[in-house]
């Protein structure tokens, strides 16, 4: 069988490498769209600085978890007042590039809600109109900077969308680790676990291949390694640089495989206990891969190469790495009992995500 591997984003990475946005947006007229607090930190005035009167407009009140009821506004902002801007770039974590995302398509209509109708069909489309995206994250986790997909949520009617269109891919990916040295702690773990979970997810899901297994490998041996000790120093360049490779190249691995259970289970555990993206993906992450182990010999000598032969010594390792970073690995832990974890699991096997699981259909 052959095996396939495609990712159309210019990816460009190492420490310092966001001078290289001059020379990649030359002669084009420049929208930012990053975090509250990126200003503060002195990110807006460097940008300014790298571009000069290129960046044309900054949007810079990104929320966390990208929601219906705040993207509204600042969609309808953009098409009038930003329209006329070659590129986006999208400074920040996951949220500020899922949110540079959903701007990025355009409706006829300039209204948000047609893009909204559009998602909720769960048909493709093609838009009216839509812009190039530059994505520099300034987390190591995201991945969302060499993959097509955002997550929008809804969490008035309790719903998620995912949008993922030819457009949506970046067209480059700069991944500065010197971006990454004032990203606090709690969210150098939780962002690190994201990835964590990227890797695993891309292994135990049926549209595996050796080559994005080659990624996901490497990806879960440095982070099992690195992001403890990233934990206890995080001036470190090294251990930064470190670990933004290693989510990089999960993000890699899941740009082709997409993410499976784990992270269907995330999205209920986010929006009714409101627990943190990276935090919902992992904690079940011990869980899950007694779950996958079994269902097909190449996934579980993949696997092994990473843990070994021995299932409960391979779930005792990972519960023993998450609790050492603070994370609680169990449903009871996040007020979820027995019986409602139980639904929440098989909810998320029928989820779209799920079923790229090696053990969905076994279910």
């Amino acid at each position: 069988m052959t095996a396939r591997f495609q990712n159309p984003v210019d990816t460009r990475f190492g420490w310092g490498s966001l001078q290289d946005l001059a020379a990649i947006t030359e002669q084009q007229r420049v929208a930012l769209v990053t975090f509250p607090e990126a200003r503060g930190l002195g990110l807006v005035d460097r940008l300014q600085s790298l571009l000069g009167e290129r960046l044309i407009y900054v949007f810079e009140d990104v929320q966390p978890n990208p929601d219906v009821a705040h993207l509204r506004s600042t969609y309808e902002h953009f098409w009038q007042h930003a329209a006329d801007c070659d590129v986006v770039l999208a400074v920040g974590g996951g949220s500020a590039i899922d949110t540079a995302k959903a701007l990025i398509v355009g409706t006829e209509s300039g209204r948000f809600d047609e893009l909204l109708s559009l998602l909720a069909s769960g048909k493709p489309f093609t838009p009216a109109r839509c812009k190039q995206l530059i994505a520099a994250p300034t987390t190591a986790g995201t991945g969302s900077e060499v993959t097509p997909w955002a997550t929008i949520w809804d969490s008035a009617s309790q719903k998620k969308y995912s949008l993922h269109l030819d457009c949506t891919w970046p067209r480059v990916a700069i991944i500065d680790p010197q971006l990454m040295l004032t990203v606090p702690a709690s969210v150098t773990v939780s962002t690190g676990l994201d990835a964590l979970s990227h890797a695993l997810e891309a292994i135990w899901n049926v549209n595996a291949n050796p080559v994005s297994d080659t990624f996901a490998i490497s990806a879960i041996e440095d982070i099992l390694e690195c992001l403890p000790r990233l934990h206890k120093d995080l001036s470190s360049q090294e251990l930064r640089t470190r670990m933004a490779l290693a989510a990089l190249k999960a993000g890699l691995a899941f740009s082709n495989t997409k993410t499976a259970l784990a992270h269907s289970i995330s999205y209920e555990m986010t929006l009714r206990h409101g627990l943190p993206h990276g935090i919902a993906c992992s904690f079940t992450l011990p869980l899950v891969l007694g779950l996958a182990w079994g269902h097909d010999a190449t996934r579980d000598r993949t696997l092994q190469r990473v843990f070994g032969a021995d299932l409960s010594k391979a779930q005792q390792q990972l519960r023993e790495f998450l609790h050492s970073l603070g994370v609680k690995t169990e449903f009871a832990d996040y007020g979820v009992s027995a019986k409602d974890a139980e639904a929440i699991i098989q909810f998320a096997m029928q989820g779209a995500r799920g079923k790229n699981f090696i053990g969905s259909q076994a279910a």
